[in-house]
């Protein structure tokens, strides 16, 4: 298959600690959705499919070529890290341009290919401002312009919202789910709304290894008969958090509504069993391959 990722049984170690344990998936076009906690192993499985770091066994092939092509693999591979940072007191076009130039490109066609970069992230009316003038999200879109200026078959996206504010993040997942009609796009997170707004297909994955791998709609329907409701007074908030995997709390005069995540019913007073959402959804994954998230942790 020469449109999509294979991970076959991936192990990637630091020393003697093993950062990947056993990872298989297949990565089609569109988006992918990577969800885990931060420390879960998701920079290091994104590097690795980069050609930016060496697996230490198992089998990854990126559209036919295999991964240990690292020359191929980042010709046909874009990639924008968690900590992004390029040229600051350049200006944004003459940054992209220089960016296109070291990917070989020829003048003409890197010239057009900034004009229209500039475009589609919606930062022409900026293109003369320095890099380090530019706002979060700015960094962030010119970020996605250079991973995509010579027209990869893959963009791998590492926590690519974090930090930005609700406007932006809207602008930026509606900016992936248009690259990704034409290309397989990889998206890293540990905000669970991101995958729900732009991700199809998902997998979880915590301490190196994947939890779970499938849909959207079929990881929701695994939490399904382990997501409650239940009205309690707010002296006994501090205890339930302990006691529950308290995804959600809503304050209402003396009482507090929460959402838990349990396999056996709570034994809590008015407790009702509720539609599961992908929150919920995750935490009940992460707590049924016995993950410690006792304590309505924050995702």
């Amino acid at each position: 298959m020469n449109d999509c990722i294979i991970i076959k049984n991936v192990d990637k170690f630091y020393g003697k600690k093993q950062a990947l344990s056993d990872i298989s998936l297949t990565i089609e076009k569109g988006m992918f959705g990577l969800l885990g906690r931060n420390g879960a192993g998701k920079t290091t499985l994104m590097k690795t499919l980069a050609a930016l770091h060496k697996k230490n066994s198992g089998e990854i092939t990126v559209c036919g070529v295999p991964v240990e092509n690292a020359s191929e693999i980042r010709a046909m591979t874009g990639y924008l890290p968690q900590e992004f940072s390029m040229y600051p007191n350049m200006r944004t076009d003459e940054a992209l341009d220089y960016l296109g130039a070291l990917s070989g490109m020829p003048s003409k066609l890197r010239k057009e290919r900034v004009e229209s970069l500039l475009k589609r992230v919606n930062l022409t009316e900026h293109r003369r401002k320095k890099v380090k003038e530019l706002s979060g999200g700015m960094k962030r879109r010119l970020g996605i312009a250079q991973a995509i200026i010579h027209d990869p078959k893959v963009l791998i996206v590492d926590e690519p919202t974090a930090g930005l504010d609700p406007e932006e993040r809207i602008r930026f997942r509606n900016l992936l789910c248009e690259l990704a009609e034409d290309r397989i796009v990889l998206l890293s997170t540990h905000i669970v709304g991101d995958v729900e707004a732009t991700c199809e297909k998902i997998a979880v994955m915590d301490s190196g290894r994947i939890l779970w791998k499938g849909t959207v709609s079929e990881l929701i329907e695994n939490a399904r008969g382990h997501v409650y409701t239940a009205n309690v007074e707010k002296r006994f908030l501090p205890q339930l958090k302990k006691e529950y995997i308290v995804t959600g709390m809503l304050a209402q005069n003396d009482y507090t509504t929460v959402r838990i995540v349990s396999d056996p019913e709570p034994d809590l007073p008015n407790t009702v069993q509720t539609e599961p959402d992908l929150e919920g959804a995750y935490m009940y994954c992460l707590h049924s391959s016995g993950c410690d998230v006792t304590g309505g942790e924050d995702i």
